[in-house]
């Protein structure tokens, strides 16, 4: 067993936590709000019908945005609350319970890689902080020779960017791209935001 994530420690001290976080969003869908500016990022990045990992996919919002778009979808998460909401609320891809320290996609018949990952909904802060390098070394196994990822989070969240930068480096993978949002605006000092589109 590896290092509990920050994400399962907060469900462990609050259980309704889960069922709060999806809820929230369902609400945000039903009021019209925009969820997919992460799913639209990743779509431009790839041909038609590729394959992506949505890593950290929580309750699917992202994930589900790329099957609906005719990708093939493949979502992993820690918390089996989130994986059954994915699975209701967006069928159609393959929904996996695991820590993405130690998943393991062969285990499942999982055998392809991919031409994109995303990680976003700031999955990187929740990840205990030894299990890092780990977690992206693994993301970086999955990727085709060509393949991205794509990762997403807030500032001030106990991950420095340039912890952040060296953990990258460390996991032998290269940032081409620092924007401070999904919607492609450039980093600064100044940002609050990190997205970084990775290659191996």
């Amino acid at each position: 067993m590896v290092e509990q994530s920050q994400w399962m420690a907060k469900v462990e001290a609050d259980p309704n936590h889960s069922s709060w976080y999806i809820e929230r969003f369902r609400t945000m869908a039903a009021e019209g709000k925009d969820l997919a500016g992460e799913a639209r990022f990743i779509h431009t990045l790839v041909p038609p019908k590729s394959r992506i990992l949505d890593a950290g996919c929580g309750p699917g919002r992202i994930g589900g945005h790329l099957a609906e778009a005719g990708h093939t979808v493949i979502g992993v998460d820690v918390d089996p609350t989130l994986i059954a909401a994915a699975e209701e609320d967006h069928p159609g891809p393959t929904w996996i319970v695991s820590d993405l320290a130690e998943f393991d996609l062969a285990a499942h018949g999982i055998t392809e890689k991919f031409d994109a990952i995303v990680c976003a909904g700031n999955v990187a802060t929740f990840l205990a902080p030894r299990t890092r390098v780990e977690v992206l070394t693994r993301l970086g196994r999955c990727l085709t020779d060509e393949g991205r990822l794509a990762v997403g989070f807030g500032l001030g969240r106990d991950y420095a960017v340039d912890d952040f930068r060296a953990n990258i480096n460390e996991a032998g993978l290269t940032i081409e791209l620092e924007l401070e949002s999904w919607d492609i605006r450039p980093f600064t000092a100044e940002s609050g935001f990190i997205v970084a589109l990775i290659s191996k």
